[in-house]
């Protein structure tokens, strides 16, 4: 797709996954697109994540699909496995065409490196040790002045700065961050030859699983409702794994000989209010970040970029087009959030099984036109 011409300027605070996207959305579309990254470059937290039919559709807005699958592991069944050893499986609506995967398990910097690139292709400029210290208006415009003591004057200023956003502060969106009493840990290992989808292993009281992200390797997963912080991470996790049985047994056995074992918490947040304040506006997990249990964090990040993107397109007043696009997506993304809670308070009452029918209809649900 050609980059159209145009004059209208964006400052995107954030180069995650939705910032990036949101970047090369609107590069395809004229803007002069500008980000500032807090973090240090090549900095990229996490092993894997997964990119549902709903993050490959928008990534098709982009020509990324295919250049993300073949990073990554297609895939398009979930094999839940209950203590007694009893077998569900789910699949995941295929919404990219029938001749290729209903999604796919990525390494998240390699899913970082397959974005920025695209960004910097297009054009877009990226500045990392930087970010926005105040906002304010000049003749309609954003007026952001950066930590570096310099200032921007654009069209319209992106909040695509996480779960722990300063944007949606100074936007006047203060919302607050909920933890659900979860841990999840995470472990890089090789992915057995039996793990071609992602299983999940429920055990009494914890819950534990694999996701492959290459043909060569995947990432256990491991819920901990009992949070020890105090522990060395890879012994702990080890010992959690500990009352599984069967394949979960085999994931204990690699996760005691990987070296890269993380843990982060369950949190969550909800904008309620209007994403947006004049010419600025939050996305992704800035303005909705769900739990990880519904493995669709990515999607709604996605879909945010190329859809604000779209809007903005649709409509030359920046304010109306950021209303409407906060109204398009509100409904979705609460509905998404509000589950992925359901998922993990089900989680931490043992109560596995009941979760289940809340994924698959989220998924249902995730898969209709965003």
């Amino acid at each position: 797709m050609d980059i159209k011409n145009g004059t209208r300027s964006a400052l995107i605070v954030g180069a995650g996954i939705a910032g990036l996207t949101a970047a090369s959305a609107l590069r395809r579309r004229g803007w002069l697109v500008e980000i500032v990254e807090k973090d240090a470059e090549g900095t990229s937290a996490g092993w894997g994540l997964s990119l549902t039919g709903p993050s490959l559709r928008a990534l098709d807005d982009l020509g990324l699909t295919d250049r993300c699958l073949a990073a990554g592991y297609g895939m398009s069944v979930v094999t839940n496995t209950a203590p007694d050893g009893a077998e569900s499986t789910f699949e995941f609506p295929r919404l990219i065409g029938r001749d290729r995967p209903a999604m796919a398990g990525i390494a998240r910097p390699e899913l970082h490196r397959i974005l920025r690139a695209e960004a910097l292709r297009l054009g877009t400029r990226i500045h990392f040790g930087l970010s926005v210290s105040r906002l304010g208006l000049e003749n309609g415009r954003a007026r952001a002045e950066l930590t570096d003591a310099t200032t921007r004057t654009v069209d319209l200023l992106v909040g695509a700065d996480g779960i722990r956003s300063a944007v949606r502060d100074l936007i006047g969106r203060p919302t607050p961050i909920r933890y659900h009493g979860q841990q999840v840990w995470r472990a890089l290992i090789p992915r057995p030859g039996w793990a071609t989808g992602i299983h999940t292993f429920a055990g009494t009281g914890h819950q534990t699983g694999v996701v492959p992200i290459s043909p060569g390797q995947a990432y256990v997963f491991l819920t901990e409702n009992d949070v020890r912080p105090e522990d060395e991470p890879a012994p702990r996790m080890e010992d959690l794994m500990a009352s599984f049985t069967g394949r979960a047994a085999e994931l204990r056995s690699l996760v005691a000989r990987s070296d890269s074992v993380i843990r982060r918490p369950v949190r969550t947040t909800l904008t309620a209010s209007s994403w947006s304040g004049g010419p600025g506006v939050i996305i992704g997990d800035a303005a909705h970040a769900p739990s990880p249990q519904t493995a669709s964090g990515a999607a709604l990040a996605i879909e945010d970029g190329v859809i604000l993107a779209r809007e903005l397109d649709d409509r030359p007043d920046v304010p109306e087009a950021l209303r409407a696009f906060a109204l398009r997506r509100g409904e979705r993304c609460a509905a998404l959030v509000e589950t992925s809670v359901a998922v993990a308070a089900l989680e931490r009452q043992g109560r596995h099984h009941e979760s289940y029918p809340l994924i698959e209809a989220c998924h249902h649900r995730m898969a209709l036109p965003a």
